[in-house]
């Protein structure tokens, strides 16, 4: 779930970033959120039971 929501949230920062030329803070903060996601989701997904 968290991957699905990452990745749509990369997509939405590479539309706004090159299409639609948005260049102010958020769609950068986007980038962030997603890159946050990613990385919990590896971390919590590679825990040995």
């Amino acid at each position: 779930m968290l991957l699905i929501i990452a990745a749509i949230l990369i997509i939405g920062w590479a539309l706004g970033l090159f299409a639609f030329h948005v260049t102010g803070a958020l769609i950068h903060l986007v980038l962030v959120v997603a890159l946050v996601i990613l990385v919990v989701n590896f971390i919590s997904g590679r825990r040995a039971l």
